[in-house]
């Protein structure tokens, strides 16, 4: 997660919406490379094993992020602990994954950019007009084609790459590129998306990534340390269960009555 991650990044930006903004053609023809009229169309949108490999991409991703969630969820019960994974590592994974492909992508592009997807349009089939990945102004209401919305997740697996030991770095980097390309073109061969879809899905998932990892790590204003990160959770928790104490008078907090035992036994 370094500058020059960046100017690659913001290069594939450039060349790709360059390219298919001035040959939005392009776009159609990739995806018709897919579509079979005598089969149904994009009939692999409906073919058993690439439902199955759509699956296993997403539980992939889900596994990947499940050690940060089971960290922070253990903290919240015994704050007390220190977290099970680095502090900074739980931080960048999880709201990268939030900002990126549930913000950026979702929330953003996806519910106000109306480019139909391929499936929806006239030249395959559909009743939408075709729309270059820079015109909003399709006719898809809601949950449309740019940006790629699970390829932002499978490319969300640059975060947790970026946090691996560094002799497995460019490894973990290649994996996860890698793996956010399978997504694409699994979306791609099934009419969900167009190629430029896919390739700003990967951009903007790393650009959400290298800006927290260097608030996080790299930047010397903002950068903290995981034990920190440990301390803010540690005092967020108590004083909320300081609070709800207050709140409700009577009840121990079984935290705070585990290091009082501790106490006495000492």
């Amino acid at each position: 997660m370094n500058r020059t991650g960046l100017v690659i990044a913001l290069a594939v930006a450039a060349v790709a919406g360059v390219i298919f903004g001035l040959r939005p053609d392009l776009d159609l023809k990739l995806a018709g490379l897919f579509f079979d009229p005598e089969r149904g169309g994009f009939w692999r949108s409906y073919d058993p094993t690439y439902l199955r490999a759509r699956d296993a991409a997403t539980w992939l991703i889900t596994l990947v992020v499940m050690p940060a969630v089971v960290a922070l969820v253990i903290k919240l019960v015994r704050p007390q602990r220190p977290l099970l994974i680095p502090g900074r590592a739980i931080v960048l994974m999880l709201v990268t994954l939030a900002l990126g492909p549930g913000v950026v992508a979702n929330l953003v592009f996806k519910e106000h950019w109306g480019r139909p997807r391929p499936i929806d349009v006239t030249e395959f089939g559909g009743t939408e007009h075709f729309r270059p990945w820079w015109d909003p102004r399709g006719d898809c209401p809601k949950n449309c084609s740019f940006v790629a919305g699970e390829p932002s997740g499978a490319f969300w697996t640059l975060a947790p790459a970026a946090v691996v030991p560094p002799q497995w770095r460019a490894l973990a980097y290649g994996a996860a590129l890698t793996f956010g390309a399978a997504v694409g073109v699994l979306r791609i061969v099934a009419g969900a998306h167009f190629f430029s879809d896919v390739v700003f899905a990967g951009v903007f998932s790393f650009l959400v990534i290298w800006l927290v990892h260097g608030l996080l790590y790299r930047w010397r204003r903002t950068r903290t340390s995981d034990a920190a990160v440990d301390g803010v959770l540690k005092r967020m928790i108590m004083s909320q269960r300081a609070a709800l104490m207050r709140i409700r008078p009577g009840r121990r907090d079984p935290a705070s009555a585990g290091t009082s035992e501790e106490q006495g036994k000492e």
